[in-house]
């Protein structure tokens, strides 16, 4: 099979695949669940993007700041990016100056609907990640065949919990499960995008990469800090805030484990 079937094959499976190990559990949890994973949800983008996304930008950049400068901008780019969504569905709806309104989910659980603004910021982050996926699979392969399904595989391993942690938030903004698993599906597909661009001018690409990398980084810290953080403070009790904080932790570990569990594949 010629290297190129290869970037194609495990561009296809690798992303479809995390999707679907993500879904399988997102999928069939308790809807009570949805709230308790939305902490874990904030661990697991924190963790991601401070812990893997932000180093590999700074490395691959070799500037760090201008990496965080980049970031930078896009949290202030994706705060403008939110306001025009929330403005564009209050001038439709009239809401300027109202509480957001209670959506009911299709099973039962009551939550403040945020216009998908979440979903959408999440949507954005993962689209540049999934793309960066792509080039750095298609530049492992161009390398070695054995590499590059290594890399697929440390990017499959990767990519579930992050998975996870976005089911969790188009849920909680509002998405059906049906729409949450079609849009990461499509979402997806940026991995060959990236991968296919990769292959025909690897290097035109690869120039592209930290800058790529500082802003799925930026869309993680912005989604975690300004949309999801603020609704934990909704619950100021002793023990929701202990069960918060442990699920936050929880989040950032998978992350930390996953990265031993790849450093282990690639040795």
């Amino acid at each position: 099979m010629s290297v190129l079937s290869w970037i194609i094959l495990m561009s296809l499976v690798g992303g479809a695949l995390s999707v679907l190990a993500a879904a399988a559990f997102a999928l069939t949890a308790r809807v009570q669940w949805v709230s308790l994973l939305i902490s874990y949800a904030i661990g697991a983008l924190l963790g991601a993007s401070f812990l893997e996304v932000l180093p590999h930008a700074i490395t691959a950049s070799g500037d760090a700041a201008t990496t965080t400068a980049t970031v930078l901008g896009g949290i202030l780019a994706f705060f403008v990016l939110e306001k025009l969504v929330l403005w564009r569905h209050c001038h439709i709806e009239a809401c300027e100056g109202h509480e957001p309104v209670v959506h009911v989910h299709g099973h039962g659980h009551h939550d403040a609907h945020d216009h998908g603004r979440s979903g959408l910021m999440i949507l954005v982050g993962d689209t540049f990640h999934n793309f960066v996926d792509g080039v750095l699979i298609a530049a492992a392969f161009m390398e070695d065949v054995r590499l590059g399904i290594v890399t697929a595989l440390a990017m499959i391993a990767h990519e579930i919990p992050q998975e996870v942690g976005d089911f969790v938030i188009l849920l909680h903004s509002g998405y059906s499960r049906g729409r949450a698993l079609a849009f990461n599906l499509l979402s997806s597909l940026a991995t060959l995008v990236g991968a296919l661009l990769a292959y025909v001018a690897l290097g035109q690409v690869q120039s592209a990469v930290p800058v790529l990398l500082a802003l799925a980084a930026a869309s993680m810290i912005y989604v975690a800090v300004a949309d999801l953080i603020p609704g934990l403070h909704k619950r100021t009790e002793i023990r929701a805030t202990v069960q918060q904080v442990l699920l936050i932790a929880a989040g950032i570990g998978t992350i930390v484990l996953t990265h031993h569990v790849v450093d282990h594949l690639a040795g």
